[in-house]
């Protein structure tokens, strides 16, 4: 990946143009995502973001070999209602 946008992301609260859906709640769990061998640049500084559903949390979430950097430096990751495991090298530090 070459400076892109949300390079990682679960984002069950997504809500265009913040329109008709204040307090929304995702009716879908997710479960058991594995992301492996993802290296590059981001373009935002949080390379990694988990927003997931209070209603529904992400679990088994994966983070594998993972290096993702922000203008040269390591990027951040974000974790809402999310659980899961980070193995082997994994930039930005797993919030999960």
């Amino acid at each position: 990946m070459v400076n892109v946008q949300n390079p990682i992301v679960i984002d069950q609260n997504y809500c265009p143009n913040n329109k008709n859906c204040p307090g929304q709640a995702s009716g879908i769990k997710i479960s058991d995502v594995t992301y492996e061998d993802i290296h590059g640049t981001s373009a935002t500084e949080v390379a990694v973001k988990f927003d997931c559903s209070s209603k529904y949390p992400c679990n088994g979430i994966k983070l594998k070999d993972v290096k993702l950097t922000y203008k040269n430096q390591i990027a951040e990751a974000s974790c809402n209602h999310a659980a899961g495991a980070a193995l082997g090298l994994v930039q930005p530090h797993s919030c999960l």
